[in-house]
């Protein structure tokens, strides 16, 4: 998927020290929005069991982890993820996704947000997606928005967040083709 300033493509396991890199450099901002991760989630061992994890769930079906790469120079930026994906009546999934310190503000969440969305509905023929996001992350609420996602309302004490159980803001998006069906 490629948008004008970046592009998402699935995992490799060639992917993996660049994976590593960016989640260390990145420590410390990422874990103030993730669940507390273990030490050894530092390494190119794990980097690389969680790139084969990715790769099955894909096969299956039942996740979808995407890198963002800067047009270019092809630098790892980010990750999108698409998981808890469920077919039958619901059509549903959940949006995750986290993009370097360094790289906030310059509009690539949006594009690379957009982009997955669009994959979402048109590829796998999803019907909604939801997003939870803590209230105090404006930028990430702001993202999702422009992705076309509105407010539902508060999940309290939603997710474990460092030891935290922190409230999260839903937000959904409807595929646009579906709406009216």
């Amino acid at each position: 998927m490629e948008g004008n300033l970046i592009y998402l493509r699935s995992f490799q396991l060639e992917d993996a020290s660049e994976l590593l890199q960016m989640q260390k450099q990145n420590k410390h901002f990422f874990e103030q929005f993730s669940m507390s991760r273990t030490a050894d989630y530092y390494s190119l061992d794990y980097q690389k069991h969680l790139i084969e994890q990715f790769i099955r769930l894909k096969e299956q079906g039942i996740e979808y982890h995407f890198g963002v790469f800067l047009k270019g120079s092809g630098q790892l930026i980010g990750t999108m993820d698409l998981f808890h994906i469920y077919r039958g009546s619901l059509q549903n999934a959940m949006i995750g996704y986290f993009l370097s310190e360094e790289h906030n503000g310059k509009g690539y969440a949006s594009e690379a947000c957009a982009l997955l969305v669009h994959y979402a509905f048109s590829n796998l023929k999803l019907h909604r997606i939801e997003a939870g996001v803590m209230p105090r992350n404006h930028g990430s609420i702001r993202v999702l928005e422009k992705a076309g996602f509105h407010k539902e309302g508060i999940a309290r004490k939603n997710v474990r967040i460092q030891g935290i159980w922190e409230d999260h803001q839903v937000l959904a998006c409807l595929n646009p083709s579906e709406i009216n069906g």
